[in-house]
């Protein structure tokens, strides 16, 4: 579709992009399946934005089956070449405590059992089969990036630079070895959709970046190791986190 470029991903607590405007609903069958659900494309600002809910609409897709080829096919058939994530996530390290807005630069993907790549299939092996070696030491890229973190400052949203995201299994919540380990291994942030949505923007060449939503200190870490996280918490700092996104997303679409 012509006039799209951006496309966003919502995450947990995000089922919809607020200011969406004049909003079109497109049902999109792509060669890897059906994505997550609807797409919707509607006028921010000045500009065409698509959104796609991640875990569907009313949450209904856990992230270990969440058809992450599909969702970002789907993106690029409507016409976008620059898709912004947003993922909720819980915080490991004190510059990531709840309610922080993070655009991290780096992760390290602890999932398995997920189809990872293009290369894989029966559209893989129509297509001539392939293989793609695609370079991931920057597995965000450095343009939008830089785009996002200067939209944040031009909407005057508070955004933390930087930072390793761990994508893990899910759908459960991390034990507190586990934290201890992914901050043994340089992790501040970690989430259960960061991969392979990340490496499968990378193959199929689409500009990617992550917009990591704090919703709660990861289990063991922040100043109280033995707090209890409660769904209702995190969609309040979720709530909380997003306050400034609609601005932040507008401006990105402008750059």
């Amino acid at each position: 579709m012509s006039g799209i470029d951006l496309a966003v991903i919502g995450g947990t607590g995000v089922y919809a992009l607020a200011r969406l405007e004049d909003v079109e609903t497109h049902v999109v069958e792509t060669r890897y399946g059906a994505p997550s659900g609807p797409v919707r494309v509607g006028r921010l600002g000045g500009r065409r934005v698509a959104f796609l809910a991640r875990h569907g609409e009313g949450h209904s897709v856990p992230p270990h089956l969440v058809n992450y080829r599909a969702n970002l096919a789907a993106l690029q058939l409507l016409g976008a070449t620059r898709v912004l994530a947003l993922n909720t996530v819980g915080g490991i390290t004190e510059r990531f405590g709840p309610r922080v807005l993070a655009c991290p630069d780096q992760l390290i993907d602890y999932t398995w059992g997920r189809i990872s790549t293009l290369c894989e299939g029966e559209p893989w092996i129509d297509s001539g089969g392939e293989v793609l070696h695609v370079d991931f030491g920057e597995p965000y890229s450095r343009s939008l990036r830089q785009a996002v973190l200067a939209a944040a400052r031009a909407a005057g949203v508070d955004l933390v630079e930087g930072g390793c995201y761990a994508a893990t299994q899910g759908p459960r919540l991390e034990t507190r070895a586990e934290i201890a380990r992914l901050r043994r291994d340089g992790c501040d942030l970690v989430g259960m959709t960061g991969m392979p949505e990340a490496g499968l923007a990378r193959e199929l060449g689409l500009e990617y970046a992550c917009l990591a939503v704090v919703a709660n200190w990861a289990a063991g870490a922040g100043p109280d190791p033995d707090e209890v996280i409660t769904l209702q918490d995190v969609l309040d700092n979720v709530a909380a986190a997003s306050a400034g996104l609609a601005d932040l997303i507008g401006a990105v679409a402008d750059n």
